[in-house]
Formats: C-alpha cells, structure tokens, sequence
C-alpha cells in the first residue's frame, strides 16, 4: 500500500495501523521498477490510481472493502475518516481530495520522466453523478501538475460499472476511454481502448465463440479502436471455466483473440497508422480504415466486399488476409477511378489489404 504501516495500534485487520502523513517507499519503488521493467520489454503501463473495488464490493466475495481502505478511520493513526459507502471518491469532503492530490502527485514524481506510461483514474467505479464530478476533476488535475512536469502523459477514465454510461466518458476531459459498448466508434474525440472486461467479458466471448472473437477485435481495429483481452494467463481463475492453464502454458483456447490483435498490431505496423482514419462509407461492410488514396484496410466478414476506390487514382497493390489461419495472399493489382469489387480467394472471414505503388 503507498502509505507506511507503522503504527501505533492495530487496524481493523490486525496489522499496524496505516500512517497517512508517510509514503511507504517500496510501494513507489516497485512501481517505477515494474514500469521501468515493461518499458524494457516494449510495452506501455496503465498506472490505475484508484479502484472502484476498493470501495464497494460489487457482489463480489470478501466482504465490505472499506474495512481493509487507509481511509477508515479504525484503519489510520490520525483517526481520518474518508467517508464509507463510496464518498471517498466524491469531491465531498476537501481534506479527502487534498490526501488524494498528495497521493497522486507522488505517483507522478516517481513515473514522469518514464515514456512508457498511461494514467487511469479508477477501475469500474461507481456510476453517481458525484464520482463522476470526482473523476473529471482527477483527470485535470493530472493535467495541470504534468504540465509544469517535463513529460505529459494520456489519462483516461474506463467505464463505470454498474450503470455507467458511455456518453459520460466521451464527454469527459480524458484522452483516452475503455467503454462499456462492444463496438463503439472512433470519431476522434478519444482514444479508444476497448477492453473485454468492460465491454466483452469472458462468458459473452465463450457463449459467442471464435469467430466471434476474432470478428470483435477486427471491427474494433477498422472503426479506428484497439482492444485489450483481460487475459488470465496462467492463473486458473475463481471463475469456473474462465481458463485453464496446463504445463505452465496457457490456456490454447484464448489463442484466438490472442492472434487477431497481433495481427491487427502487425498492420498497425506496416501501415502509416497515424495518417489512417475510420472511412466506413467507403467499404460496403462499413469498415474500413483508410487513408484515401495511398492505403486501406478493409473488415469482410464472408470475403467479399466492395470499396469506393471512384476519387482516387494510381495503381494500387491488392492483398487478403485469412483472419482465421492468418496467412497472406496476394491478389494483383486494381487501378483507381471506381468502385471496385473484391473477393477473398478462400472461404470465410478475411482482411483486404489495398497500397498504392
């Protein structure tokens, strides 16, 4: 936890109670070693703040989370009081907020000058109108202090749960959002990020089945979105027949939307992805990533599809790709100047890859 345990008197769980004008410097120290850890390994961090588990138990086992919170008043030496039943995530209290400004502050401090880094607000936290108010205030405050900082980073707030709505994250002052929708599309007001936790969760994904899985993260990809799996690895999981992880492996049937956001980063790569931009009028399936007139980058569900090629003009080079056993196929050359039809040269789903030359 980030403050020290120090004492003196026990809280409610019968370790020394938490002192909350310390930071406790192993928990900034793992921190900046796990992200520091990550970025050596190619990846970005999503640093969540808060957590609305950490207040409210949300049906899940374990009981009340505000007896384990440093915010109970049992819990700290200084008798603070952070308000139970989910007020310690509304702005209601100003001592409250000025803890959790100080708290946040000295996350920034240890991870600012890391590129790799992302800010979250908080996990699935409640849907009232105050801990909306709560969120959004957090979201500029990360903003004002990163910017007397050397480095700025994307904050973000994810779906609010139970009862959240996905207007009140794109409405936010956030740069990117993790929605409660399947398929929401990308207009260019946020980043999306668009996780199965929030908006595909394990039991949908098994009752859908593959193709399924594989269509979601492809029409995510080609509405200008990018997915996440909250992928459970290794850990056999409380829940019954979530994952089954054998031989130190995991488990193979989640391989499947495994491969298809790989594949989605291995186009996000050869493509010049900052210039492409969600063009649905241009493809008859309705998605479609393009930069018109040098690149695009078509979802077709049965393999067939036209695009709207009429404005341009060149030569382009033509390519499928098999969504399901992920091999490539080159398929010639199309000149612009009209809507050209194109069919997949293998039965089933598949992405249509057109460059020009």
């Amino acid at each position: 936890m980030p403050y020290l345990r120090s004492g003196p008197g026990d809280a409610l769980d019968g370790r020394p109670k938490f002192d909350l004008n310390e930071f406790n410097p192993a928990y900034f120290s793992r921190l900046r070693d796990r992200v520091v850890a990550a970025r050596d390994s190619g990846m970005y961090v999503s640093v969540m703040l808060f957590n609305g588990f950490s207040i409210d138990g949300k049906g899940n086992v374990g009981g009340d989370p505000w007896a384990g919170h440093p915010f109970n008043p049992r819990n700290n030496v200084q008798g603070f009081n952070g308000g139970a039943d989910g007020a310690v995530h509304t702005l209601t209290q100003p001592a409250v907020t000025a803890r959790q400004q100080a708290y946040v502050r000295k996350v920034i401090d240890t991870v600012n000058d890391l590129d790799n880094v992302l800010c979250e607000i908080t996990n699935e936290d409640t849907a009232s109108p105050a801990n909306m108010a709560w969120q959004y205030h957090m979201i500029r405050f990360i903003g004002q202090y990163e910017a007397k900082k050397p480095k700025q980073h994307p904050v973000g707030m994810t779906a609010q749960y139970p009862g959240g709505k996905d207007a009140t994250l794109l409405e936010s002052p956030a740069a990117w959002i993790s929605p409660a929708a399947k398929l929401l599309d990308g207009d260019g007001r946020k980043v999306i990020i668009n996780d199965t936790d929030h908006s595909y969760f394990w039991i949908g994904l098994k009752e859908d089945g593959p193709a399924a899985q594989r269509a979601w993260v492809w029409q995510n990809f080609t509405r200008g979105n990018q997915c996440l799996f909250m992928d459970p690895y290794l850990d056999p999981s409380h829940d019954k027949g979530r994952n089954d992880p054998a031989g130190g492996k995991p488990d193979r049937y989640w391989d499947t939307i495994r491969d298809a956001m790989g594949r989605t980063r291995a186009y996000a790569q050869r493509m010049d992805l900052a210039r492409m931009v969600p063009h649905g009028e241009l493809s008859s399936t309705g998605y479609c990533l393009a930069n018109p007139g040098s690149e695009y980058l078509v979802y077709a569900s049965k393999g067939e599809v036209t695009v709207d090629l009429s404005d341009v003009d060149g030569v382009f080079a033509v390519e499928w790709m098999d969504v399901a056993k992920g091999t490539v196929a080159q398929a010639g050359r199309i000149t612009g100047g009209a809507k050209g039809a194109f069919k997949a040269p293998f039965v089933g789903d598949g992405v249509l890859y057109i460059r020009k030359k």
